[in-house]
């Protein structure tokens, strides 16, 4: 018996040891990204890599907590706490009993976190965001301020051509009345030269000339023409429209303040046509514990029929009338995911500085004109993709220059219009 039991110990330490070495965490550049990717879609907006947010600092985790103990914890914490578990209770007592949603992750998908978090650690502590965000107002401010100094350029242009044409008019004014003064006050003028230099301007006469009327005509004529043409043009075009929302959701406090991913909320966009609207459960996860006696909260509580006091649910429930902000037409086809996931577009490309929004609005025209100017300078993302092989191959053969989207179609009607 003895010797059964120190061949089950050494073999329970052999596959001890396996099971570690199996478990270690990952510096492979793409389990990385892997991670990075599903860190900021779901961790993010409670726990950042250098600084307490909602939860605990990551940096170094995996050196102070056991891979085992990390899965379990992330898989389902409330069932850790439950059984007991000291460092589970511990941690969920520091932080005043914050619930830590439970996450289907399996474990090589909280492996490939690990990973993330690791080479975050490894790197250090980023660069204050601070002077990152004040060197790009500043550039932001310097473009604005070069724009304006144009602009005024142009209208000092204006303005002194303005007063060259004035001051000749009034020279030119001065100068005929100097000349028929002096023609009058010569005596041996015959009659037809008297009646030029006598006569008088008739205004009514000249409002009443032919010559006249077709020029105010002419010109009432274009400027309605003009007015027309320019009010077709905006047909459709919705650039600047900003809806009251029924809840005063602030992108500025979530996507700004708390750096809150925007896949985080708009699920679809990597993997659909739409982005789509988050349903009140995304809101729920952070807003079961925070911020539950707000008056703005409670409408999503009203929207759910949740109890904050009880943390129950009921079965009235009503959905929120958010008012859609991006509308594009039925017969023009966009997919978020091709743009998002495959073309790496960042969503402040069409959607503007998202983070600094208190109310969401339209930042771009989402015209035809808009969208090809973007095929027409858009670099295709061809990094890592096979797909774009033999185009690259093809393309490099015949120009130097990168391979935009409208050398591979993006211009052809049928991609967009079905």
């Amino acid at each position: 018996m003895n010797l059964k039991k120190i061949f089950l110990s050494i073999l329970l330490g052999v596959l001890s040891f396996f099971t570690t070495q199996a478990q270690e965490v990952s510096s492979d550049e793409s389990i990385i990204s892997a991670g990075e990717s599903t860190f900021k879609g779901n961790c993010s907006q409670c726990h950042q890599i250098w600084k307490v947010r909602i939860g605990p600092a990551l940096n170094g985790v995996y050196e102070r907590r056991t891979t085992e103990w990390l899965i379990s914890w992330i898989k389902n914490s409330q069932a850790m706490i439950a059984s007991g578990d000291e460092q589970a209770v511990a941690l969920w007592e520091e932080y005043d009993k914050t619930v830590m949603p439970a996450y289907p992750f399996s474990d090589s998908e909280i492996m490939e976190m690990l990973a993330y978090i690791k080479s975050e650690t490894i790197a250090g502590p980023p660069t204050p965001k601070v002077d990152t965000d004040v060197a790009t107002n500043d550039a932001h401010k310097m473009g604005i301020k070069q724009s304006s100094k144009s602009f005024s350029y142009l209208l000092g242009i204006i303005l002194c051509l303005t007063v060259v044409l004035i001051t000749a008019v009034i020279a030119l004014i001065i100068s005929t009345k100097i000349l028929i003064r002096h023609l009058r006050s010569i005596k041996d003028l015959d009659e037809i030269e008297k009646e030029l230099v006598h006569q008088k301007v008739n205004i009514p006469k000249i409002l009443k000339s032919t010559p006249f009327i077709q020029l105010v005509v002419f010109t009432f004529t274009i400027v309605i023409l003009k007015t027309l043409i320019d009010g077709a043009f905006t047909i459709g075009v919705q650039q600047g429209y900003q809806p009251t929302q029924p809840i005063p959701f602030s992108h500025k406090i979530h996507a700004g303040q708390y750096e809150i991913d925007c896949v985080y909320c708009h699920t679809g966009v990597n993997k659909s046509k739409l982005a789509n609207i988050p349903s009140p459960n995304i809101c729920m996860i952070c807003h079961s514990q925070v911020r539950t006696k707000s008056e703005e909260i409670k409408k999503i509580y009203a929207a759910i029929d949740y109890d904050p006091d009880t943390k129950t649910y009921g079965t009235n429930t009503k959905p929120i009338e958010w008012i859609r902000v991006h509308n594009l037409p039925d017969l023009a086809y966009f997919n978020h995911s091709q743009h998002v996931k495959i073309g790496g577009i960042a969503c402040e490309t069409c959607h503007g500085p998202v983070q600094e929004m208190d109310v969401i609005y339209q930042y771009s025209p989402l015209t035809m004109g808009w969208c090809i100017n973007c095929h027409k300078e858009t670099d295709v993302n061809t990094k890592g993709n096979g797909y774009y092989d033999k185009l690259v191959k093809l393309h490099s053969s015949r120009s130097k220059e990168p391979m935009k989207v409208e050398d591979i179609g993006g211009l052809e009607c049928a991609k967009c219009h079905y």
